[in-house]
């Protein structure tokens, strides 16, 4: 046992010590090993979606963080993308830097704080659209909550999308990837790209290079699957006529505006706007306290948005399921299992965005049993009814 712990920990130390010396990218683009036969995207149970990576123990958004996902057991490595400046395609979840990155050591950027108009709000801080690629690469990302394991902290640069992508391509199995339109709005304010082209168009045009095509649960859709999301309404509906690829429609706290439109997301979780949005999505992606209310820490009744999207064949995969204590509602006893318990038997729904790829996949492994399963353990304690009765005899 020790053997096979050491043999599987191996490349991920390799990994860190050739972050830690190099500062070539670490991650080429994908390989011809990407088309050698690989065991299918599982599509038996819920998806296992991991929320920018293995962020519960690594920063998020990083290589490390998307490889130790699939180490884990995903069966989506999910991650936002923003632009550079020069308008290279970045995974990064927050429109500035300074909370996930090393950006207020480089006293050479001290200049580039920037305040913007972001969903309404004034925003200052230091902005991705300020940054080229290469200055980009220079900085170095840490973990977002400081109860969270810091030893990664500048370890990991940031990765471009392409760069993403052939993370999943190569991994040993089929790994798909769930890739969001972050701020489209901001971004096509900022950055501009020939031809009139818009964040949304550079955005599927990176998949098609790769090969993400397909509707859901195509031929082509299993062999690289891949959902797009986005809050925004106008962008999936924008590349609804850009690709058949399946598109998640992200809602958030019901009292927050849209950044496009303007609506309330009371509104969109409406049985009318679902009834119209399902043209462009296959499902929707709820924040989870959207989904079952919470007071005082205490989980309320639940709404009928799951029932309501089931009826209208639309997907549901809440986020975001962290097991940090403060993260757990009373209702677990700080259990993260008895959260998945709860939201995958009781809610029903069809796919988790998770911090803890790993936690979430031993509770689908420990729990899903099928008819084999059964046969093959009656067998086994035939075998040992068998060998135990041969001891009693003699």
């Amino acid at each position: 046992m020790v053997i096979m712990h050491l043999t599987g920990f191996a490349p991920f130390v390799f990994l860190l010590l050739l972050v830690g010396c190099s500062a070539r990218p670490l991650y080429p683009l994908p390989s011809k090993e990407a088309n050698r036969y690989r065991q299918p995207l599982q599509t038996s149970r819920p998806y296992n979606i991991a929320h920018r990576g293995s962020n519960g123990e690594i920063p998020e958004e990083t290589a490390a963080a998307y490889m130790r996902a699939i180490e884990e057991g995903a069966d989506f490595i999910e991650t936002d993308i923003l632009s550079s400046k020069d308008g290279v395609l970045i995974c990064f979840h927050d429109v500035t830097l300074d909370e996930t990155t090393d950006i207020a050591k480089h006293t050479e950027f001290a200049d580039r704080k920037r305040t913007y108009d972001v969903q309404g709000v004034n925003t200052t801080g230091f902005f991705t659209v300020d940054f080229t690629l290469k200055e980009l690469k220079t900085l170095r990302v840490k973990q977002r909550y400081p109860f969270r394991d810091q030893q990664y902290n500048g370890k990991f640069p940031i990765i471009t999308f392409e760069e993403f992508i052939s993370i999943a391509l190569d991994a040993p199995r089929v790994v798909g990837i769930y890739p969001e339109i972050k701020n489209p709005v901001l971004i096509n304010q900022h950055v501009k790209w020939s031809n009139g082209k818009r964040f949304e168009d550079k955005f599927v045009e990176t998949l098609k290079k790769y090969g993400y095509k397909g509707s859901y649960m195509s031929k082509d859709w299993l062999k690289q699957p891949a959902f797009i999301q986005s809050f925004a309404p106008t962008s999936l509906v924008y590349v609804s006529n850009l690709t058949d690829l399946p598109k998640i429609f992200l809602i958030d706290d019901i009292t927050i505006p849209t950044q496009d439109t303007n609506q309330s997301y009371w509104e969109i979780t409406s049985d009318s706007y679902l009834s119209y949005i399902k043209e462009y999505v296959v499902g929707i992606g709820p924040w989870k306290d959207t989904v079952v209310p919470v007071v005082n820490n205490y989980l309320q009744t639940p709404t009928d948005l799951v029932p309501m999207a089931h009826a209208h064949n639309l997907q549901v995969h809440p986020y975001t399921f962290r097991n940090d204590n403060s993260s757990l509602h009373f209702d677990f006893r700080q259990d993260p299992y008895q959260e998945y318990e709860y939201w995958l038997n009781k809610i029903g729904v069809d796919g988790l965005f998770t911090d803890f790829t790993g936690s979430l996949h031993n509770y689908q492994e420990w729990t899903s049993f099928n008819q084999s399963d059964n046969s093959n353990a009656s067998k086994l304690l035939h075998k040992i009814a068998l060998l135990v009765s041969s001891y009693t005899k003699a």
